[in-house]
């Protein structure tokens, strides 16, 4: 820019020096009342993700093709994203800013094809950190102890998993469908956590966690149980009829042996796992009947997950409840709505023929081996914790089912990341805090101007007559030019991503590019606070903040 103050003499009004390029000269930096500021604001689909992963960062390493970059950041949160990509009901979508401009970005599609390609090319894991010669022992493994077991090899512990199942994966692989996840996804993220030294001894249940711990010289433990006890329902039933519990008849699908369940099979609940049977009886060639005491709104199955089942032949039987079986029978009493919007009973019956009754009415964690801890608390079946996830033993951990709260794949993982982090710092003589993660990044804060409309791209399904008869996969995956379309959907909600909008609309050039992926700098000196950056920033990443006086 070129110089005039010399040009000028320091008598002359200083109206006159306000030529065009000469903003620079005058320090008008200290007539604003407001100034810009680049901000970190925290996107609604990482803030909502319960595993933790910061979707936008990798749906920004995404979009210009950097398929392992973007890989690499989810498993710094996530170790399964062939696996979440599959079976997390995605609340990161629901929140997605873009779906008030349009159709929300599909995050948990991208997530799987991330996770298929890494899988497919062989990308190596993270490399573990220096041992830390500290040893922790995870008990399950399941969602939860395998996302511990992963991320406290990498702070550089060493880890052993041990779980009474045959095999690992806990409810991914016994509570989980074929149809859904497809076991040689799962055991091909379970065998890339193992490979990075984490020890797993199956078959072994631990009856006594004190003696365990003592036996093995562990520093700190983990309990990821998971929630494989079916929970009871009283109905009258006389000897002959033939009445199975959900989580057995869906483990039972993993061994050579189908159940034995009849051809017309009534199953009890509304919940994702009755409707999991439901579909799971299909295939088995049977004709299945959900009966549910509430009303399909109610019901505890995500919305999605019932209408595929109405698609592949589910009957469903709502305001019902089973009032007793005999025999190949079972009367259901119709139910009604009262004042409060609750079911109560009407004393209407009707008497269909079932050949076996499938009881989905939730699970609940069998915690018997902590009995010897007294300090480790119970409260109505949970185990209690603190922020930090541990009991009341000093070094003992839970998540996952075995505290309260909700209770599925992400939740799980997400408490396993937690737990281990909040373990290595225990082991270091401090206290895990959750690092800030920035205001939230509104809508009403974003420029959508800047984007055209784009549809959300609906991923492909199998045909009726294979879901309705083969464990096949039912959704499949995108490709890789929809998957790089789908990443380019992201608004980057409140994340600058160096568009250079600000850079070029700025009127009087204060604002310096400092290099790819090092966003700018504004010189405040000469910066009038206008606001123009601000109102043209597409992502709304800058603040006007009030000038410090």
């Amino acid at each position: 820019m070129q110089k005039v103050s010399e040009k000028i003499n320091d008598e002359t009004p200083f109206a006159i020096t306000l030529k065009p390029l000469t903003s620079l000269e005058n320090h008008t930096g200290a007539w604003r009342t407001l100034k810009p500021a680049y901000n970190f604001h925290e996107p609604p689909c990482s803030a909502t993700c319960p595993a933790g992963e910061r979707c936008r960062d990798w749906l920004f390493l995404a979009e210009d093709g950097g398929y392992e970059a973007a890989w690499r950041k989810i498993m710094e949160d996530n170790p399964f994203p062939a696996v979440m990509g599959r079976v997390c009901y995605h609340t990161c979508e629901t929140a997605c800013n873009r779906g008030q401009l349009d159709e929300s970005v599909g995050i948990n599609s991208v997530e799987r094809f991330l996770g298929d390609e890494a899988l497919e090319k062989g990308w190596a894991s993270p490399v573990p950190a220096q041992p830390s010669g500290k040893k922790v022992l995870v008990v399950g493994a399941g969602p939860a102890g395998l996302s511990a077991a992963y991320h406290l090899t990498l702070l550089g512990h060493q880890v052993t998993v041990v779980d009474s199942a045959p095999e690992a994966g806990g409810m991914m692989r016994y509570g989980i469908p074929k149809y859904r996840l497809p076991r040689d996804i799962l055991d091909k993220e379970i065998d890339r956590i193992v490979k990075l030294g984490v020890k797993l001894e199956l078959s072994h249940e631990v009856q006594d966690l004190e003696a365990e711990m003592k036996a093995g010289g562990y520093d700190a433990v983990f309990l990821g149980v998971g929630a494989k006890l079916a929970r009871r329902a009283y109905i009258p039933a006389g000897d002959s009829a033939h009445i199975l519990d959900a989580v057995s008849v869906l483990r039972s699908m993993e061994g050579e042996e189908k159940p034995m369940l009849g051809r017309r099979v009534v199953v009890y609940g509304g919940g994702n796992t009755a409707v999991d049977v439901a579909r799971t009886v299909k295939r088995l060639g049977a004709e299945p009947l959900m009966v549910y005491r509430r009303t399909r709104q109610k019901a505890p199955a995500h919305s999605f997950e019932i209408e595929e089942a109405i698609e592949e032949g589910v009957t469903m039987k709502w305001l019902s409840t089973i009032a007793d079986a005999e025999g190949g029978e079972i009367r259901i009493e119709k139910m009604e709505l009262d004042e409060n919007g609750s079911p109560k009973p009407t004393g209407e019956f009707e008497t269909i023929t079932a050949d076996s009754v499938v009881l989905a009415l939730g699970q609940q964690t069998d915690l018997s081996f902590i009995e010897g801890l007294s300090e480790v608390k119970t409260k109505d079946g949970s185990i209690e914790v603190d922020d930090t996830l541990m009991t009341g033993k000093a070094g003992v951990f839970a998540g996952g089912d075995a505290i309260e709260g909700a209770r599925n794949v992400t939740v799980a993982i997400g408490h396993g990341k937690k737990a281990a982090r909040a373990i290595n710092a225990w082991l270091r003589g401090e206290k895990y805090a959750e690092p800030y993660r920035g205001k939230p990044a509104e809508f009403s804060n974003l420029n959508t101007w800047y984007f055209s409309d784009a549809p959300k791209t609906v991923r492909p399904m199998l045909d009726m007559v294979r879901r309705q008869t083969t464990f096949e996969e039912v959704l499949k995956g995108l490709t890789e030019e929809n998957a790089l379309y789908e990443a380019r959907r992201c608004m980057s909600c409140g994340n600058c991503f160096e568009c250079d909008n600000c850079y070029g609309v700025c009127p009087d050039n204060v604002i310096e590019k400092l290099g790819p992926g090092r966003g700018y700098k504004i010189d405040y000196e000469f910066c009038k606070g206008c606001g123009i950056c601000a109102n043209e920033c597409p992502c709304g990443a800058i603040d006007m903040k009030k000038e410090e006086i």
